[in-house]
């Protein structure tokens, strides 16, 4: 149940994230206003809530792993929200970095 538990915290974490970026640059760079703005600095803050929910204690371990989510979701937020179409080179690069989440976060460890 555990590994259950950390990846839908890593899914939220990363809606979060990237959601929040993806508004405060709508905000300033689309100049969709303050209001986007500041739900990006909400989301944000919030992202870095989640993570502290996370059963593993350690915070290198724990952003070190989510740095591989957040370039999955990072290129499938684009599909979805700004029509990027990922060329072989971006998959390949993401499966890597989801291998590495799996290896980092739920290989067995002595202790």
């Amino acid at each position: 149940m555990i590994p259950f538990r950390s990846v839908c915290l890593f899914l939220l974490a990363a809606l979060l994230e990237i959601g929040g970026a993806w508004l405060v640059w709508q905000g300033l760079r689309e100049h969709r206003g303050w209001v986007w703005i500041g739900a990006g600095v909400i989301a944000l803050g919030l992202y870095g809530c989640v993570a502290t929910l996370q059963p593993d204690a350690e915070f290198g371990r724990i952003l070190a792993a989510y740095g591989g989510v957040f370039i999955a979701g990072s290129l499938a937020w684009g599909m979805v929200a700004d029509g990027f179409r990922p060329d072989r080179y971006d998959v390949a690069g993401a499966l890597v970095c989801l291998v590495g989440v799996g290896i980092i976060m739920y290989a067995p460890r002595s202790g």
